[in-house]
């Protein structure tokens, strides 16, 4: 039995690190202000869209692009059709994109095909000052392309983040939890690291990179997470990641289970991947160097996803009620207090819909629909290839 509560104790003590990290992202990001000294000169900007099979989609994205309020005349809109079997390529071209088709089925990826893309054809986007990557299945905001010029304009800043958020989220439990998670991941968690480290993390959709850093690197990372992979490049290299929460672009979720439980498996499969991989490296560099940027780094990284925590502060809560007593049960307490301020506060601070709201009563099942989902990742070795989800409309 004492061995039991010893145990138990101990894991009290490790799950109070990410508590406290979450309080204070949380705070941090409550004093998050975007960075805007210098005014706005309209840039000249390369949209590029990496694509695999999005026949079906890739029309209306460009036309969100088009569609956006910023002079025609400075947006060029770049389409790699990868390793594509539809017509991707024929409807991007008649949309107005200007298509890059691509075949390459031993390296495949998204992260290999941009690479292909800025470094084979650097002569097509040499005339944009500025370059920004989008999903093939993304809507861009009216504000996006002004806002990420904007970033920009600022002399310090080459690396843009824009808030990655939910198109669909009153289509179900699924898109409105991960709406409400977005809220958080994709924002409140951005904002504080910004607010305390002075940089974020690239998102994958809707990061803008001044054209002279994309000639100079091309796209080095080409793993599940490349976005997270060349986050931490360019941290070791100097480079700061700024992000713009006024800057907004918003994906489909996938509603059905099979469809969420693939996309999810991937994505952080990927990111556990990282951990291992990067984050022995990013400890190393905060002992050798004493900088909190790479301590703040790797708690960005190895931070569990919200439903995780949620898990384990949970285990951690009937473990102490049954194992431990008295004061013991106070930082239980506080974990739980923390977790509803972290939540709701991305929330607020995103004003999320009434009916994202009403659809965090639902979070227990969501929880419970990816324990096997977590099992699973434990024994499966996950892949590189640039696998494709289904979309909503397509399943419609």
């Amino acid at each position: 039995m004492m061995i039991l509560e010893f145990i138990m104790k101990a894991i009290v003590v490790l799950l109070a690190l990410p508590a406290g990290y979450l309080l204070m992202s949380t705070l941090a990001a409550y004093l998050f202000r975007k960075c805007a000294i210098a005014e706005n000169r309209q840039l000249r900007i390369g949209v590029l869209i990496p694509a695999h099979n999005e026949e079906s989609g890739i029309v209306k994205t460009i036309e969100h692009v088009f569609a956006c309020d910023y002079p025609s005349q400075k947006v060029d809109v770049f389409v790699i059709a990868d390793n594509c079997s539809d017509q991707t390529a024929a409807n991007a071209s008649i949309a107005g994109a200007r298509v890059f088709e691509r075949t390459d089925l031993i390296n495949r990826g998204k992260g290999q095909a941009l690479d292909w893309f800025l470094k084979n054809m650097q002569e097509h986007y040499r005339h944009t000052e500025a370059i920004a990557i989008i999903d093939a299945d993304s809507a861009p905001d009216a504000n996006f392309l002004r806002e990420i010029s904007l970033s920009l304009n600022q002399p310090q800043v080459q690396v843009v983040q824009a808030y990655n958020g939910v198109s669909n989220a009153g289509a179900g439990w699924r898109p409105a939890l991960i709406d409400a998670a977005f809220n958080v991941f994709n924002h409140l968690r951005m904002a504080g690291s910004s607010r305390l480290s002075g940089t974020a993390v690239l998102k994958g959709n809707g990061m803008a990179f001044r054209t002279e850093l994309l000639r100079r690197y091309g796209w080095p990372c080409h793993s599940i997470v490349e976005d997270m992979e060349f986050t931490l490049r360019l941290l070791e290299d100097g480079v700061d990641v700024q992000y713009n929460p006024d800057a907004v672009i918003r994906s489909e979720m996938v509603t059905s289970g099979k469809n969420a439980s693939s996309q999810r498996s991937r994505w952080e499969s990927g990111r556990f991947m990282l951990v291992g991989s990067m984050g022995g490296t990013l400890m190393k560099r905060f002992l050798s160097t004493g900088n909190p940027r790479y301590l703040f780094a790797f708690a960005e990284l190895a931070l569990p996803p919200l439903s995780l925590v949620v898990l384990l502060f949970a285990l951690a809560t009937v473990g102490s009620l049954l194992l431990l007593k008295g004061a013991w049960l106070i930082p239980v307490i506080c974990f739980w207090a923390i977790l509803v301020f972290y939540v709701f506060s991305g929330q607020v601070q995103r004003r999320a819909p009434l009916s994202t709201w009403l659809y965090l009563a639902t979070a227990p099942f969501y929880v419970a629909w990816k324990i096997p989902l977590y099992l699973t990742m434990l024994i499966r070795k996950s892949g590189s290839a640039w696998t494709r989800t289904a979309r909503e409309s397509e399943r419609a």
